[in-house]
């Protein structure tokens, strides 16, 4: 009986070890990882810069976003696509949506947690807060419309070029960013919807929404 009780103590000594080097795992070395992968994107795209825009090149990164509400530092890549290499580098763009700043909606999807926690703090996007992004010759200020909307992963009408539960009535140039919910699951998607509110050359430094 003693040996027994005390095989069933390592085994749950074991398992509990193994719990937690997992938890540690996803807390820390993916977003180890993730900011690795983030910057490599960053550097390469800046060099790809110096000689001309990035091409939409499926896994690679064409654009830099920020979020002054995600914090004063905030900034990712936006690759193209939203497989789950792409996502483990950054933010991934729907390539069946239009391109940054043309007419349609630009959408973007990134983790909540794990991977860097790019979208961790995704609900709290408020309305009239600024998403800029920038594709090496032009700055793109979108400005967000309404709060985090909950939805279905199903609902893929979110990307539409006029998203039926958005604000939008008429076609225009958007930007729709998607996440998981809860923030530890993905039974459900956070949705923040932006219209695009100005733009600026490159060459002229960044809009006041990044320097004011």
């Amino acid at each position: 009986m003693r040996l027994v009780v005390r095989t069933l103590s390592e085994l749950c000594l074991t398992v509990g070890t193994l719990i937690v080097l997992f938890v540690a795992y996803l807390l820390y070395w993916t977003g180890v990882k993730a900011d690795s992968a983030a910057d490599r994107q960053i550097s390469d795209l800046r060099h790809q810069w110096a000689r001309a825009p990035a091409p939409y090149t499926e896994g690679k990164s064409f654009a830099v976003m920020y979020i002054p509400r995600l914090g004063k530092d905030w900034h990712k890549p936006v690759l193209e696509g939203t497989g789950v290499k792409d996502l483990q580098k950054g933010l991934g763009h729907y390539a069946t949506t239009t391109r940054l700043g043309q007419p349609g909606n630009f959408s973007v999807a990134g983790h909540r947690r794990t991977y860097g926690d790019p979208f961790k703090d995704f609900p709290e996007l408020r309305p009239g807060d600024a998403v800029v992004l920038t594709d090496g010759t032009t700055w793109f200020t979108y400005r967000v419309d309404t709060r985090p909307y909950r939805t279905v992963p199903s609902d893929v009408g979110v990307i539409d070029p006029v998203p039926a539960e958005s604000p939008f009535r008429s076609p225009g140039r958007y930007l729709t960013l998607t996440t998981c919910d809860p923030e530890w699951g993905s039974s459900h998607r956070l949705i923040a919807w932006a219209h695009l509110d100005s733009t600026r050359p490159a060459a002229q430094g960044k809009p006041q929404a990044l320097t004011g």
